[in-house]
């Protein structure tokens, strides 16, 4: 850590019962940011099983997101421990548990994470390493690169692939890989946003970043960018998948959703900011989750109700 940057220990607090505990380590680890990859991560199983798959695969996929979830951010904080504990924005993670706390539950997630991929299918097992290299390796990224954000989004771009393996066994189909295009967009881009919170304190120690090498006004206009990417193909997955009528009104939710994100962004305002990263991306995977399964449901319900009629017709005609 550069000289440049102020060390101060941060205070110790008094020993919190279990529950506390338990709430402060799921603080620790962010466990509401899940709402971020778990949308995406159920909209490629739907669209896999025609519906919802069996209660086993259902369990065992929301299983694995929630470990290797867990597993990513809290070698997260292991690896950044030392930044976090001076960083204005993070300091008071360190208040919340130990960095050996952090170690262990890393290592705890991991093992949960490879046991549910190998109660799914072979192919979830033999993809597990690739997983897991990335959800790990994106914390060691700003050592080095100040495209840390893109390898975020490949890290959540494993979720809708890999819920689409553990549903059908295979990644034949090209529908896993425009949504996992998508959310690398999606994630891509509000990362850069969130990034834009901690310019000075990375450039103070030599962290990688895209604002902190490029500027805030040139990450603006990146995630802007890939933003629209996101919504096109999000379009293009609907359009491929046959997804009906409530998945088109959820695409024009999004759009909207997507542009008063932006427009939050304009403002240094460091909880508008807040808003634009956790309300409104949480919003975007809520609208899409729903959209996925009531067109799906809308579609089979059409389908049914046009059963009946083939009889009818095929008697009229035989006279």
């Amino acid at each position: 850590m550069p000289s440049s940057v102020v060390m101060t220990s941060p205070p110790k607090g008094p020993r919190p019962n279990m529950i506390r505990r338990f709430f402060q380590t799921l603080e620790l680890i962010k466990f509401s940011h899940s709402v971020f990859a778990l949308p995406f991560a159920l909209s490629a199983m739907l669209v896999a099983a025609h519906g919802v798959p069996d209660l086993w695969t259902l369990f065992w996929i929301l299983w694995c997101l929630v470990s290797a979830r867990t597993a990513a951010m809290a070698f997260n904080r292991w690896a950044d421990w030392d930044y976090d504990v001076f960083n204005p924005r993070t300091k008071r993670r360190s208040q919340l548990g130990t960095r050996q706390m952090t170690l262990i539950l890393c290592l705890v997630a991991l093992i949960a994470f490879v046991f549910g991929c190998a109660m799914l299918n072979y192919l979830c097992l033999v993809l597990c390493p690739v997983a897991c290299l990335l959800a790990l390796g994106y914390s060691l990224t700003k050592r080095f690169t100040a495209y840390t954000h893109a390898v975020l989004g490949l890290a959540l771009a494993a979720a809708p692939m890999g819920a689409w393996a553990a549903t059908t066994g295979d990644l034949h189909s090209p529908l896993p890989w425009l949504l996992a295009a998508a959310v690398w967009c999606w994630v891509f881009g509000f990362d850069l946003i969130y990034a834009t919170q901690d310019v000075e304190f990375d450039r103070q120690a030599r962290l990688y970043s895209f604002p902190a090498k490029h500027g805030i006004d040139a990450a603006m206009r990146l995630a802007r960018f890939l933003h629209i990417v996101t919504w096109l193909l999000l379009l293009a997955f609907g359009s491929l998948a046959l997804l009906s009528l409530p998945y088109w009104i959820a695409m024009g939710l999004i759009f909207f959703a997507l542009i008063f994100e932006h427009i939050l962004c304009r403002s240094s305002d460091l909880a508008k900011i807040n808003i634009a990263f956790f309300q409104m991306n949480a919003l975007v995977g809520l609208i899409l989750v729903i959209g996925v399964g009531a067109g799906i449901y809308y579609q089979t319900a059409l389908t049914i109700k046009m059963v009946p009629i083939s009889p009818i017709l095929n008697g009229a005609n035989s006279r």
